[in-house]
């Protein structure tokens, strides 16, 4: 770490920074669901979060390599150009946090490392192949696969839980679902340490080969390791609560079977992903595995005004964060005092947002069960759409006389003859 110059200790910093930012704003892709049932209190869950994240940064550099020696040429790459790549990253997870929108903190990543590095060196320093096929195709994919893998958990869940016939049977099974969450929240956050923090593992390395540090293609220091785990470790502890209220109560309303149908597809879909490299949004995997979770029982309904908002975001973050990483890379080439003033808009920036959130702030009572009352993000109660109706269509929630069926068979009617009730006078 003797060759470290002051400029690279800057983009190290900056991007521990990132780090710790999407700690915070992804943590609601372990937690919410877990929080917003009851299953955990609210700090509890951040705590272990915390916990699991660090622990998962350890297990593979797989999506480091992907990131440090695939998407971005190497060769002739400047340090400030993944100084300038961060601040687009940074800027956007505050943003999308400051509203309350659970985006992809790793396509904020990438798209402020691709307008960086565009603006820098040309659209050739930019490896279109990987590009297309490590991070824009699962980007496609992952929120509907997890989706349709919760959806299918969720019916396979209620028809089994269908045989319960009485009060007991019930509270010993949700006590089981609810234990099933906190097993499967472990594993998200287990999976987020392995997929996301290994990102700003990729980014710290990326910025070491470039200041000649490390030769290319090499995998990331232990120091590395450690603070980048850490980061994002501490950025989860504090807890995100906007975005834990927005995929808590914001999507759907979900009891603890379809929480634990989520978190257990959208964990498989992560760590199948983070063995083979691939840099998908956690976030897409965990909302799209919510949203399934929530077409999948009975009756179950999808805020899709909520959705439709965090689509726009999805599709947003790479060109937003691109523009804001290619402007400050601009002014990073006009010399010293290009990077100072990059930093002085960071720095201004991020003051501001953090400002405009104390006017509305959002704390762990907020995401607690009843917090919302079952209510969406803007306070109203929102109508099914049209796909949650046409899934209605073809499985629709229980009659008024199934229901009455239901507890006929879970009641039981006397044995006897009632005897009239004396004191009462009898009505025509």
């Amino acid at each position: 770490m003797e060759h470290i110059t002051l400029l690279l200790a800057i983009v190290i910093v900056t991007a521990l920074v990132f780090d710790f930012t999407n700690g915070f704003h992804d943590t609601a892709n372990a937690m919410a669901t877990t929080i917003s049932t009851g299953a955990l209190k609210p700090k509890t869950a951040v705590a272990m979060s915390a916990v699991l994240n660090l622990v998962g940064a350890f297990l593979s550099v797989e999506v480091a390599k992907t990131i440090s020696g695939g998407i971005i040429n190497e060769n002739g790459l400047r340090t400030e150009v993944i100084f300038a790549a961060l601040v687009g990253a940074i800027l956007w997870n505050l943003l999308t946090w400051l509203v309350g929108l659970p985006s992809s903190s790793s396509h904020a990543l990438f798209g402020g490392l691709i307008g960086a590095a565009v603006m820098s060196a040309g659209w050739s320093s930019v490896d279109g192949g990987t590009v297309v096929t490590k991070v824009l195709l699962p980007a496609v994919a992952a929120p509907f696969v997890a989706g349709l893998a919760a959806l299918l958990a969720t019916r396979l869940t209620y028809r089994i839980g269908g045989k319960i016939r009485n009060d007991a049977q019930e509270k010993a099974t949700a006590k089981g679902y609810r234990a099933g969450q906190i097993a499967s929240a472990g594993l998200v956050s287990l999976a987020h340490g392995t997929n996301d923090a290994q990102k700003t593992m990729g980014i710290i390395t990326l910025a070491l080969v470039t200041g000649g540090v490390l030769s290319p293609g090499a995998n990331p220091p232990v120091w590395v390791i450690v603070s980048a785990g850490l980061a994002i470790a501490l950025g989860t502890y504090l807890g995100g609560w906007r975005i834990i209220r927005t995929m808590g109560s914001g999507l759907t309303e979900l009891k603890p079977p379809q929480g634990f149908a989520a978190q257990t597809s959208a964990a498989t879909v992560i760590l199948a992903s983070s063995h083979l490299g691939f840099s998908l949004s956690t976030t897409q995997s965990c909302s799209g595995a919510v949203m399934g979770a929530g077409l999948g029982r009975r009756g179950g309904v999808v805020r899709w005004s909520t959705a439709t908002r965090m689509f726009v975001a999805w599709g947003l973050t790479l060109p937003a964060a691109g523009l804001v990483g290619a402007g400050a890379e601009f002014l990073t080439k006009q010399g010293t005092w290009g990077v100072v003033l990059v930093a002085v808009l960071l720095v201004a920036g991020s003051g501001a947002i953090w400002v405009l959130s104390r006017r509305k702030p959002v704390g762990q009572d907020d995401v607690a069960p009843g917090g919302q009352d079952g209510v969406s993000a803007g306070g109203h109660a929102e109508p099914a759409g049209i796909v949650t109706t046409a899934i209605a269509a073809v499985s629709p929630p229980p009659t008024a006389a199934q229901a009455q069926q239901d507890l006929k068979t879970t009641i039981p009617a006397p044995a006897g003859p009632v005897a009239a009730d004396p004191a009462r006078p009898a009505t025509v």
